[in-house]
């Protein structure tokens, strides 16, 4: 193939789901009906936590950063893939594309790094439940929160900028619905082991450190727990943990899954969709999740709901 400097790049094409013109329709209904989801359940999770006094504590304060951080992950890169949609043109810039890979990478991170400081904040709740409002304070909540999205910022920022040193080829298809760093990096014609190594290197540190830590507060958390003298006390530690590690699951085990997928098919379109899993659908189930498995965040919402007419 003959290679191109990057600057001489002006788009990329993002293939999408399918290029069947008679299933464009229904991927089209399907995206924007998740997304609208997303954007309402997490929105009304952050309005019933800001309108409750009740719930201001760290908890709920990390999972209004956590809302806030879903709506911004599918924002990233669903209504692209609707507009692309609409207008029946699969192109995106160069640099519309290198900002949809960074921006992608920080939200992705974002989200590792604030379930990895929600499980922490359990952890204190639990197992030091006298000092709990002395260690997790306003100070320490807010140095969380902006450490988490340093570290994110600086990864994504990272492999974009390693990926600016790459030319690419005549070919610039990529088969997914946006731009994904692995996808991205396939279609370069100059050397990408230094950027292969990075992506897995951070990938270990990225998921190997936060999970390391989860771990850790969960096995002290469950020995907490069975040291309870009532069963009461041990049922509700348990459900303040349930919502928390529903999240974890998905959230890790959507991404093992598409892993595993790309690892054992060579179709790129298959990838394509086993990618929709970590992408878009966590971030929509994380509404439900907080929702009905929380017994304050659904007294929250119901009078929240309840003063919506009186608002009107």
């Amino acid at each position: 193939m003959k290679a191109r400097n990057q600057t001489a790049i002006s788009e990329f094409l993002l293939l999408g789901l399918t290029e069947d013109p008679a299933l464009q329709p229904l991927v089209f209904s399907l995206f924007l009906s998740m997304y609208l989801v997303t954007i309402m359940g997490n929105l009304l999770i952050i309005l019933a936590v800001s309108s409750d006094s009740h719930l201001h504590t760290p908890m709920y304060f990390f999972l209004c950063i956590l809302s806030a951080n879903d709506i911004c992950l599918s924002t990233s890169t669903v209504p692209k893939m609707l507009v692309n949609i609409l207008r029946q043109d699969q192109s995106i810039t160069y640099s519309g594309c290198l900002c949809q890979v960074c921006f992608f990478i920080i939200f992705v991170g974002l989200e590792n790094c604030l379930i990895t400081v929600m499980s922490y904040d359990r952890y204190v709740a639990i197992c030091h439940p006298l000092k709990y409002t002395v260690i997790m304070n306003p100070r320490l909540c807010a140095v969380l929160v902006l450490l988490s999205l340093v570290i994110s910022i600086v990864h994504a920022l990272l492999h974009t900028l390693m990926v600016l040193r790459l030319s690419f080829c005549t070919d610039l298809e990529i088969p997914h619905f946006f731009c994904e760093l692995a996808q991205v990096l396939k279609l370069a014609c100059s050397d990408t082991l230094i950027n292969n190594l990075l992506v897995y290197l951070v990938a270990v540190l990225f998921a190997g450190v936060p999970l390391s830590g989860i771990i850790f507060s969960y096995v002290h958390i469950v020995y907490s727990v069975l040291r309870m003298p009532s069963s009461g006390g041990k049922h509700k530690a348990f459900s303040t943990c349930g919502s928390h590690l529903s999240v974890v699951s998905l959230f890790y085990g959507t991404g093992l899954g598409v892993y595993i997928s790309s690892a054992v098919t060579d179709s790129s379109r298959k990838s394509a969709v086993a990618s929709v899993m970590y992408s878009v659908v966590p971030q929509m189930l994380n509404t439900f999740i907080y929702s009905l498995r929380n017994r304050d965040m659904k007294v929250s919402v119901r009078m929240l709901m309840g003063r919506t007419p009186a608002i009107l």
